[in-house]
């Protein structure tokens, strides 16, 4: 843990329009993993556009990594089903929190991303100055599935005594 940059909170807000697994609906909930760390949201039921709002916090010592996320229907009686998947890169965050910006307007955009075929961004994301932090709205598209987004934020905390950005 000694090489720690710091945390990575990724707020999990909603999915959009998530694909049927079940009969009608969904049971979705969001599992998040960097490296060898994994987390997972609560399950929302019957619910293809869930509202999460929870946050998950990763530990960072490789910015290189990327973050990946899958959503799954939980099934009771069999293994839980697929919902698609997404996978993004924390790299052009990490390298706006890097900046130590403090004199600047809120709700300035530092860095803007473009959807591409390279990132499974849904629309534009922004990277911003948001209350005093820095801040990351995504809308990932999610692949290996007929439908569906997921969106989320990121949030980088600095830890005391961690190497630091």
């Amino acid at each position: 843990m000694e090489n720690m940059l710091g945390l990575l909170r990724i707020r999990i807000l909603r999915g959009v329009n998530l694909a049927v697994r079940d009969t009608r609906s969904s049971d979705p909930y969001v599992k998040i993993r960097m490296g060898k760390q994994k987390l997972k949201t609560r399950v929302v039921k019957k619910n293809v556009n869930p509202e999460w709002n929870e946050d998950l916090t990763l530990s960072v010592d490789d910015p290189n990594l990327p973050v990946k996320l899958t959503v799954y229907d939980r099934d009771r009686f069999s293994h839980d089903d697929k919902m698609g998947d997404a996978e993004f890169d924390i790299k052009p965050f990490i390298e706006a929190c890097k900046l130590h910006m403090t004199d600047i307007p809120n709700g300035t955009i530092i860095t803007r991303l473009m959807p591409s075929r390279q990132n499974c961004l849904a629309e534009e994301s922004c990277i911003m100055w948001t209350n005093g932090k820095v801040v990351q709205d995504i809308c990932a598209r999610l692949k290996n599935v007929e439908c569906g987004e997921v969106e989320l934020q990121l949030q980088w905390i600095d830890l005391p005594g961690s190497k630091g950005i």
